[in-house]
């Protein structure tokens, strides 16, 4: 029996989460839909990229934390390699703090993973409608959080914010060293610092605080 044809003003999609399971799930509710159809699916955010430039999809519906490139400095690249495409954020992080630095990397959707299915899809209509998309609880815990106040907070040295916003962004001490044209004793050295400062003894911590602060995009 002959396929049926895939309607011509489909919309394509380019799946990116490190988990299968989800992948699935989402693969699964999004193609419950006559006119979407899911062209590739990626386990890390290189092959996000390769997909999204072999398939120009009209969304790439993106994990937060993915392995290989961060995510946030993934988003300005697809912009500007796939102008067509938005970015749609499927994610556990469910703070405002990190909504906000997902939209301002680039991205026209926000949707955490606890949501309904239904939520994706709505996303996904809203953001090629020309609108963004954010989570409707999380918008409201957004439009009552206060901004973050301007310069660096706690003392922290503009050299100390350039080394906690790579850090945020999944950097490692020698791929920062590199990137400041810095040894690795002394990036060790700021480090050491910007934990001392923010009484920060994780990285977990110090992504928290960068992106409280809105230091990850600095």
């Amino acid at each position: 029996m002959a396929e049926e044809p895939q309607p011509t003003d489909a919309i394509t999609v380019v799946l990116a989460d490190d988990h299968e399971l989800v992948r699935d799930g989402i693969r699964m509710v999004l193609e419950g839909e006559q006119d979407i159809e899911v062209v590739a699916q990626a386990s890390d955010a290189d092959s996000a990229a390769r997909y999204v430039l072999g398939h120009k999809p009209s969304i790439l519906v993106l994990d937060l934390s993915m392995p290989g490139t961060p995510s946030l400095e993934l988003m300005p690249k697809i912009a500007e390699a796939s102008p067509e495409t938005a970015v749609i954020v499927v994610t556990m992080q469910n703070e405002p703090a990190f909504a906000k630095q997902a939209l301002r990397a680039g991205a026209k959707g926000f949707v955490v993973k606890q949501a309904a299915a239904s939520e994706l899809v709505a996303a996904v209509r809203t953001v090629l409608g020309g609108e963004v998309y954010i989570n409707p609880s999380l918008g409201a815990r957004m439009a009552a959080a206060p901004d973050a106040p301007e310069g660096p907070p706690d003392d922290l040295t503009p050299r100390e914010v350039e080394v906690l916003g790579l850090i945020a962004l999944g950097f490692t001490n020698p791929e920062i060293a590199d990137k400041l044209v810095l040894s690795v004793r002394t990036v060790e050295t700021h480090r050491a610092n910007i934990q001392r400062k923010t009484s920060s003894t994780t990285r977990a911590e110090l992504v928290a605080y960068a992106i409280e602060h809105d230091l990850a995009e600095r």
